[in-house]
């Protein structure tokens, strides 16, 4: 059996320093140890079917910093896809709200790359709305 553990924890810990980085004001080194869980190469297609690099992602970061009050991600359904020589493919359903209401539920993909060193990094990352 193909132990994903060290891609569940990525997805957990990003999440959490992303829930943290919309939800409080922060300094940019916050923003800046969170973009380096993410490669130079990433590409993303968000659920609305936007195509993303990580300078795009990094501009929605530095937008939405410390501006959605009361921000939370709840995690689950997390499955090992693939294994690769170089990396990994999970998924995993994402249910965001906010102190506003906004309610959210997504299914994602993502492909991580780990480097020799063993660091797990966010090469791509494919999201969907789930249906009402």
């Amino acid at each position: 059996m193909t132990d994903y553990t060290a891609y569940f924890d990525e997805v957990i810990q990003a999440h959490e320093a992303i829930e943290r980085w919309f939800a409080v004001e922060q300094e940019d080194a916050a923003l800046e140890h969170l973009l380096t869980r993410f490669s130079p190469a990433f590409s993303m297609v968000s659920p609305l079917g936007r195509a993303l690099d990580f300078e795009a992602l990094a501009a929605l970061f530095r937008m939405a910093g410390g501006k959605k009050h009361g921000f939370r991600i709840e995690l689950s359904e997390l499955r090992g896809i693939a294994w690769h020589e170089r990396g990994a493919t999970v998924t995993y359903r994402e249910r965001q709200t906010d102190a506003s209401g906004l309610h959210s539920d997504r299914r994602a993909t993502v492909v991580f790359d780990r480097a020799e060193s063993g660091r797990v990094v966010w090469r791509h990352l494919q999201e969907t709305f789930c249906a009402e």
